[in-house]
């Protein structure tokens, strides 16, 4: 795209930001796309006088190989999700700005990579603490119990469709139509899933959407937010903290390590319901999601090779099929299949 075609484009972010008090209409500031979204369009704006901020505008087709239709109104699901977080764990998510609902975006506070960096390098990089998993854990739980059983919370989140569309379907479905013959316990964890309304759920609890900040974690992409299960947060991180081990063997012990320490914190928080109970959901969803994110719609980017794949196959589909209760038995399965 030319340059003047890309300044065409951003014209109605100006219009917007103006409209917020973020931007005067012919102030000078450069907006520049930042890198790592699929789902959006993520900009930094740097005016002439004043501190850069961030700009979130969703995408209605997801940059994914499959196709991947999905509705913009989450972006405000996500700004909501954020401004009810901020009143609960002010330090845990960046202050949002201004938004313009109708345009399908809003504005927030820039964190500077130096201060802030991505949990998910770290975890590359062998540099994550290991407390700092607990931190995540207890922040999380933290979240779900102040907003647990809140009727008022749960009509402002009644984003049933948007999850359905952007985690039920193309997670869990759609890894059902690759595996024919684990359809069945598939269909039945979206069900069970999607009629299990506890408490405010971020939906997309990965390592690349939370930040290792000075004051503790900092989550991001709330685009999946939601009034239903928590143990869909807790076993979408957890999951990834599984799947870090096939990425980098050297370092599954260390991972496996900080996968106990998530559980042993969020459990702990988790005072809304019986823990046998979430710990059971969490213990039947990990599985299903290791196994989406190799063979659903949107495959984890650093698993290529076919012996990792295998892996996790020969560990997700029979406990898919059967699905054990303890995430301390899930976790010795686990331990075992990656010789950890």
């Amino acid at each position: 795209m030319a340059a003047g075609d890309a300044d065409d484009a951003l014209t109605p972010v100006r219009r917007s930001l103006a409209a917020m008090g973020l931007l005067a209409r012919d102030a000078p500031a450069t907006l520049a796309p930042l890198a790592g979204g699929v789902s959006s369009d993520i900009l930094l704006v740097t005016p002439r006088d004043g501190a850069p901020f961030c700009v979130k505008r969703a995408l209605g087709k997801l940059n994914v190989a499959a196709e991947w239709i999905v509705p913009v109104g989450r972006n405000h699901a996500e700004a909501e999700w954020l401004r009810t977080v901020a009143a609960i764990a002010p330090a845990a998510v960046p202050p949002v700005l201004g938004e313009d609902r109708d345009a399908g975006l809003f504005a927030m506070a820039y964190l500077p990579p130096d201060r802030y960096p991505v949990w998910k390098a770290l975890l590359r990089d062998g540099a994550a603490r290991h407390e700092f998993a607990e931190t995540v854990a207890a922040t999380l739980a933290r979240i779900h119990a102040a907003t647990a059983n809140d009727a008022a919370v749960a009509a402002r989140f009644a984003n049933d469709a948007i999850f359905h569309a952007i985690r039920l379907e193309p997670y869990l479905l759609a890894t059902g139509r690759a595996h024919p013959d684990l359809a069945a316990p598939l269909a039945a964890l979206v069900e069970r899933t999607a009629g299990t309304r506890r408490t405010l759920v971020h939906g997309d609890v990965s390592p690349k959407n939370i930040l290792a900040g000075p004051d503790g974690p900092v989550f991001l992409d709330a685009e999946c937010a939601w009034y239903g299960d928590p143990a869909f947060d807790a076993a979408f991180c957890l999951n990834h903290l599984l799947l870090k081990g096939l990425w980098k063997p050297e370092r599954a012990a260390r991972y496996l390590d900080m996968f106990d320490r998530f559980v042993a914190s969020y459990l702990a928080g988790a005072r809304w319901e019986k823990r046998t109970e979430i710990e059971a959901r969490i213990a039947s969803l990990i599985p299903a999601l290791l196994l989406a994110r190799i063979d659903g719609k949107s495959p984890v980017e650093y698993i290529a090779d076919d012996s990792p794949k295998r892996i996790a196959r020969d560990f997700a589909r029979p406990l898919i099929a059967a699905p054990v209760a303890s995430l301390g038995t899930l976790r010795h399965l686990w331990a075992r299949a990656v010789n950890a």
